[in-house]
């Protein structure tokens, strides 16, 4: 299959076979290519004279649509396909908004005082409220026009994406000297077909080793602004070593090693006094930079234990592991403007947190998976796509209503449409009328366990925050969501401890995954320039 052909494949371009019709009706001519989604619609100018005709007299692109034989089109035919694509949207947008404009001008002739000397007021209030539906109707076609141009824009983007990848998997095969793979992930040929060109295959297998040096180079968030008091302190994990967090004199959040120096007693096991934390086993104390500033019944020692640096921004605590000095940046994780946060959840999780990102990086699962949950009702679409630019980590799912993005190091964000639950097929969240967001952190704990960070918002039903109890609700409800998932990860993590690849064959709905787990092995290689992001 040619290169547009797969795109046109991957793109769903709405490309058939089909019988002769009015749009295709030459002698001669048993079958031809037509376009459904955009050319299959009835519609015209209003007949109407009207002082904009000179800004709408545009001819109908329909009978002009390219006819094409053959089962696939090569570059030039796609490319003039999507042209007239857009062509078309262009000339529909244009019928709606002049039919907006002449029913607004029927409104005025009805609303006309001449009027009321031959029509009586029930017949101009009937005529009034036909032409309400008329412009409600209208201006929902606007609407659909609209989404409709933006649809075919994206598409002729991720078509234009795909035809340079495939130029650039033709010119990688091309190359005899293969970059030797890494021990961690690295990029093999699978051939799946004889005959057909080889597909590109992560090969994620065996126990994950110890994390490299430059994954740890990284802002991390830890912990919820809300769950850290001035007494309390929260134990954490990170990157196979433990920390524990609390408040200093200041009220500024701190993170030590959870070990003292005296005889190596877990501090967490213990108390936090005027801003230090008291080791129970022998009463020594530390202030949020490490330095021990109490030492009962002996000699005072100058004693320190490491401290990271830690910062608290817009209800959340970060830590920097890494030996690098940190960045002056940290990224915002707030909601979009409009909503607001419901639920603040952490959980611990016995998987590594690659495959828990892997998870939540993929939609296609959830007709299958979450059949009790949130996808219970789902239909199974005839193909899942995410389409995102060519060096993003971010994108929108089709058929379904979702947008999401992977934020290095460990964080996934996405917005989901949720105007008709169960039936989310065919519209994008621009369409939808109310809104979930969602944030999950996956801290690396260690090669096994992930520290996960929830947060849920919503754009409406602000009187959920006042209903007492109901943070558990939305617990109870995620951590339902997660156990679904838990079941496959938990057998995933086993059979790749053992050797199984668990990234053997990935397809087009992989995209953003894969790129995950490319974004990962240039890190933990120390790449200079990092795959998907702006060159510094």
């Amino acid at each position: 299959m040619s290169a547009v052909a797969a795109a046109a494949a991957a793109l769903s371009l709405p490309i058939s076979v089909s019988r002769p019709t009015k749009f295709n009706n030459k002698k001669g001519v048993r079958a031809g290519f037509r376009v459904f989604a955009v050319f299959g619609e009835e519609g015209g100018l209003v007949d109407k004279k009207n002082p904009w005709g000179t800004l709408f007299d545009v001819e109908d692109p329909r009978s002009k649509f390219p006819q094409c034989k053959g089962k696939f089109l090569d570059v030039n035919q796609a490319l003039e396909v999507a042209r007239y694509d857009i062509q078309y949207c262009d000339w529909r947008a244009r019928q709606d908004v002049l039919t907006i404009m002449l029913l607004h001008e029927k409104v005025v002739d009805v609303l006309n005082p001449l009027a009321r000397d031959y029509k009586s007021i029930g017949t101009v209030k009937k005529e009034l409220a036909e032409l309400q539906q008329e412009l409600a109707q209208a201006h929902r076609q606007v609407h659909i026009s609209e989404a409709r141009v933006n649809t075919a824009l994206d598409k002729l983007a991720h078509m234009e994406e795909l035809v340079n990848d495939r130029l650039l998997q033709d010119r990688n095969t091309m190359e005899s000297d293969q970059p030797s793979p890494s021990p961690s992930t690295s990029m093999q040929s699978l051939d799946t077909v004889k005959g057909k060109s080889p597909q590109k295959s992560l090969n994620v297998s065996g126990p994950v080793q110890a994390y490299p040096p430059h994954l740890k180079n990284f802002w991390y968030p830890v912990a919820f602004s809300t769950d850290l008091k001035d007494d309390t302190m929260i134990p954490i994990d990170c990157f196979e070593e433990q920390w524990v967090i609390f408040r200093g004199k200041d009220g500024k959040p701190g993170c030590v090693r959870n070990t003292c120096a005296h005889r190596a007693c877990p501090l967490d096991l213990g108390s936090v006094n005027e801003g230090r934390i008291q080791c129970p086993y022998h009463g020594w104390e530390y202030s949020t930079d490490g330095k021990c500033e109490k030492m009962p019944s002996t000699r005072f020692l100058n004693v320190r234990i490491k401290s990271l640096p830690c910062f608290e921004q817009e209800g959340m605590i970060w830590i920097w592991p890494g030996d690098d000095p940190p960045t002056a940046t940290i990224p915002s994780l707030l909601p979009p403007k409009g909503f607001e946060i419901h639920a603040e959840i952490v959980m611990e999780l016995p998987i590594e947190h690659g495959l828990l990102l892997d998870n939540l990086l993929d939609l296609a699962h959830a007709p299958f998976t979450h059949t009790s949950t949130f996808a219970k009702g789902w239909s199974v679409p005839s193909l899942v796509k995410f389409l995102t630019p060519a060096s993003g980590l971010q994108g929108y799912w089709d058929p379904y209503p979702i947008d999401m993005e992977f934020r290095p190091p460990c964080i996934v964000l996405s917005t989901i449409g949720i105007s008709k639950p169960g039936k989310l097929e065919g519209q994008n969240t621009r369409q939808c009328d109310t809104h979930l967001h969602q944030l999950h952190v996956c801290l690396p704990s260690s090669t096994k366990k992930t520290r996960l960070l929830y947060r849920m918002s919503l754009d409406f039903a602000p009187i959920l925050k006042h209903i007492p109890f109901m943070q558990y609700v939305w617990r109870h409800f995620a951590e339902q969501v997660l156990n679904e998932d838990l079941r496959l990860v938990v057998g995933q993590q086993e059979r790749m401890v053992n050797g199984a690849n668990i990234w053997n064959l990935p397809v087009g709905y992989d995209k953003l995954g894969v790129r995950y787990r490319l974004w990962r092995e240039a890190v933990e290689r120390g790449a200079k320039q990092l795959p998907y992001s702006k060159p510094m």
